[in-house]
């Protein structure tokens, strides 16, 4: 699969999840509670970081700069 397909099908996935009204009230329950407010900020931070270190090896230098 190209990147752009990968990148298009997580979007959608990502958007397909963030509908769903299960999960939206566990988010909103999970969010109430302060320790698990920071795993989840620490998990997003994570990953965050991750994304930006794969993005720095798969574009091209001169296209960043």
């Amino acid at each position: 699969m190209s990147v752009a397909r990968v990148a298009f099908t997580a979007i959608g996935l990502a958007m397909t999840v963030a509908r769903n009204p299960v999960l939206r009230a566990g988010i909103r329950a999970a969010a109430t509670n302060p320790r698990t407010r920071a795993m989840v900020t620490e998990a997003a931070l994570g990953a965050a970081y991750t994304a930006g270190v794969v993005a720095r090896r798969i574009v091209p230098r001169k296209r960043i700069d």
